[in-house]
């Protein structure tokens, strides 16, 4: 089977579309080397680990931790979980650096950020 490559530059779906949702977490995995790759940061090692009030988070040392109930969310907000995690290797905080880099990657990224889905009871920003 073959997987099929995202184009990043493709026009964003209409808001009648249905969201697009990963297959299985091997795709997620791909996706997640095909963003370090992106970023030019190391890919990370990969966890699924309940979470009880975030996403995702990220050590230092490498290892991206998911919440499995990513895998059932659509593919726009694991990607930006994806993406947030990943700059934090860049980028520590939520700060000026963070944000550009965000802007960079995911373009309207806080239209995501803000959506009480991705907020998951905290704000995702909530050091910012």
């Amino acid at each position: 089977m073959t997987k099929q490559v995202k184009d990043m530059n493709a026009p964003a779906p209409r808001a009648n579309q249905q969201p697009e949702y990963w297959y299985d977490d091997e795709e997620m995995r791909w996706s997640i080397q095909h963003w370090a790759t992106r970023i030019g940061v190391k890919p990370p090692r990969v966890r699924f680990q309940m979470l009880p009030t975030q996403w995702g988070t990220i050590t230092p040392s490498g290892w991206l931790t998911l919440d499995p109930m990513l895998l059932t969310m659509p593919k726009d907000l694991g990607e930006f979980v994806i993406v947030h995690e990943l700059v934090h290797l860049l980028a520590p905080n939520h700060g000026k650096l963070f944000k550009s880099l965000m802007t960079a990657y995911v373009p309207g990224w806080e239209a995501v950020a803000g959506s009480r889905i991705a907020r998951r009871g905290t704000c995702i920003l909530a050091d910012s």
